[in-house]
C-alpha cells in the first residue's frame, strides 16, 4: 500500500518564510497566501510605510535587495524554510538609450540581489539541517526578449542560470532552487504599463489562452515549488505564460 499523502496545507503551516518586494503585486499575492497557509512570512521591501503591518505572523523587514550588505540583515533572521526572491525593477528604455544607472540598479535587484539573499537564507538553512526551498522570480522574456527592455532581458536571464547553478551547488544539502517565468501580469503596475493596445496586442496574440497573467496564477505555482508537492522538482523554470513561449 502506498504511503498516505499529507495535505498541501501541511507544506506550510508553522513554518516560516522570507518573501521580497512583498509590499505590492505577486509578492503581496504570495504573502497573503502563505499566511493563509498558516505560516509565518518576513515580509521585504525597501519602504517601511509601503509593507504590511506586523501580525502574529508576519514581520515586515526593510532591506534593499541591491545592497550588497543586506545580506547581515537577512542573516540575522535565522533559520526559514523557504525564500520567494520576487523583488525587481525594470527600466523601459530603447537599446541605444539605455543609461548606466538604469542598467546597474537592474542588474542589482533583479540578479545580484537574488545571489546575496539566497546566500544568507541558504547558509542559515545548512546550519540548522533545514531542506528548504528557493523560488526565483525570473520571466518569459529570459527566453524570447522583446524590444526597449535590453537591461531586464539581460537580468532575467541571468536569474536562469544563478537558479540553475544554485540548483547544483545546493542541491547536496537538500535545498531546491527553482524559478517560476510569467509573461506580463495584471499587478496594478502591469495593467498601466501594458494598457496601449499597440504595445499590449503583439504579445497577447502569441498566447493561445488570450489573456495576461494574474497574480494568482504566478502565487499557485511558487506554492506548488515551496511545498512539499515539489520535492523532486530541482533547477527548472516555469513558465506562467498562458503557452507564449510555444510559438
Amino acid at each position: 500500500m502506498s504511503a498516505s499523502v499529507p495535505s498541501f496545507e501541511k507544506s506550510f503551516k508553522g513554518k516560516k518564510y522570507i518573501v521580497t518586494g512583498a509590499n505590492a503585486g505577486i509578492g503581496e499575492c504570495i504573502t497573503n497566501r502563505l499566511l493563509d497557509l498558516g505560516a509565518h512570512v518576513f515580509a521585504v521591501g525597501r519602504d517601511d510605510s509601503k509593507l504590511p503591518p506586523a501580525g502574529p505572523n508576519l514581520t515586515p523587514i526593510v532591506a534593499d535587495v541591491g545592497d550588497w550588505d543586506s545580506y547581515d540583515k537577512i542573516k540575522a533572521l535565522g533559520p526559514v524554510d523557504g525564500l520567494v526572491n520576487n523583488a525587481g525593477v525594470a527600466f523601459i528604455e530603447p537599446f541605444f538609450e539605455t543609461k548606466k544607472d538604469s542598467w546597474d540598479s537592474t542588474l542589482n535587484v533583479n540578479s545580484r540581489g537574488i545571489v546575496r539573499f539566497s546566500q544568507a537564507v541558504a547558509k542559515n538553512m545548512i546550519d540548522a539541517g533545514i531542506k528548504g526551498s528557493i523560488v526565483n522570480v525570473s520571466s518569459t522574456i529570459a527566453e524570447r526578449a522583446i524590444p526597449e527592455h535590453v537591461a531586464y532581458c539581460a537580468s532575467k536571464g541571468a536569474v536562469n542560470q544563478v537558479t540553475r547553478t544554485m540548483a547544483i551547488e545546493l542541491g547536496p544539502y537538500g535545498i531546491r532552487t527553482n524559478n517560476v517565468n510569467p509573461t506580463v501580469v495584471m499587478t496594478k503596475m502591469g495593467a498601466k504599463a501594458w494598457s496601449d493596445p499597440a504595445k499590449s496586442g503583439p504579445i497577447l496574440a502569441r498566447i493561445p489562452l488570450g489573456k495576461f497573467a494574474e497574480p494568482q496564477d504566478v502565487a499557485n505555482v511558487t506554492l506548488f515549488l515551496l511545498s512539499d508537492f515539489s520535492s523532486y522538482v530541482n533547477g527548472v523554470s516555469i513558465p506562467v505564460d498562458g503557452g507564449f513561449l510555444t510559438g
